[in-house]
């Protein structure tokens, strides 16, 4: 399918605003491209080969500016990592179409975003918290996460940071990058399974403006985050976010994409 100037034009503008908004959280975007290409393209290999392009042009550059700006802890991260990498490459390998599952997606994302924003707005403390757990908790959930991620076609952080935000397990800035290098790492992975399963396929040039469109607003998002959001802005535009998300799964459950 070829689109024609006036559509590219524009899907890139709605791939754009979108890289601004999930950007600034540390987040690719790839739950929101899923939906914008639906309505485009037919064939589910080019959405989520897609999808998971885009997904990593905006989370490269939100990574390496989190690591400029001192919020990249790599001891920290590589628990969540080295169990996530595995299972984001089986998870890509399934083809799914049980709506049962996206149905529990669904309410599961919306009400980890509720909770979020409930405990974040009851809190009126400004300096935030932060816990300590067991090492192993950090490889049980970073495997299931990327388990779930390459099942779905998407990075995985829209499931991470909520989690881990409601775990105080860090700083909101912290998580936020870990959430944009968690999604990095598996859409390398899932594209790589993708690939292996010889379901890779990309819209050729539509994919090079898309590209470009989320690595602008991916670009303008991040510096957003770090110089001018507060842990409580980003806790709450991450729970507006993946409550969106978790409607929008809700929504289109009767419809067979996987």
């Amino acid at each position: 399918m070829v689109l024609s100037l006036n559509e590219l034009l524009l899907i890139s503008l709605g791939f754009f605003i979108i890289a601004i908004l999930y950007s600034s959280i540390g987040f690719g975007g790839g739950s929101s491209y899923l939906a914008i290409l639906t309505l485009f393209f037919t064939s589910f290999f080019i959405i989520r080969s897609s999808g998971l392009i885009c997904n990593l042009v905006v989370v490269t550059g939100s990574t390496f500016l989190y690591w400029k700006n001192g919020h990249f802890n790599l001891r920290k991260f590589l628990p969540f990592i080295i169990t996530s990498i595995p299972l984001a490459f089986v998870g890509a390998m399934f083809k799914l179409r049980e709506q049962v599952f996206f149905s529990i997606l669904g309410v599961a994302l919306i009400l980890s975003a509720i909770f979020l924003a409930w405990q974040t707005l009851k809190n009126p403390k400004t300096s935030e918290e932060i816990r300590e757990y067991h090492p192993v908790l950090a490889y049980i959930i970073g495997g299931a996460i990327g388990l779930l991620s390459g099942m779905v076609g998407i990075g995985g952080g829209i499931f991470l940071a909520p989690v881990l935000n409601q775990l105080n397990w860090d700083r909101s800035i912290s998580i936020a990058a870990l959430a944009s290098f968690f999604i990095l790492v598996n859409s390398v992975s899932g594209l790589t399974g993708l690939a292996v399963n010889q379901t890779l396929e990309l819209p050729v040039p539509e994919i090079l403006f898309l590209m470009l469109a989320v690595f602008l607003g991916g670009q303008i998002g991040i510096r957003l985050s770090i110089k001018r959001l507060t842990s409580k802005g980003i806790k709450l535009i991450t729970a507006l976010m993946v409550f969106i998300v978790g409607v929008r799964v809700i929504l289109v459950n009767g419809i067979e994409i996987f």
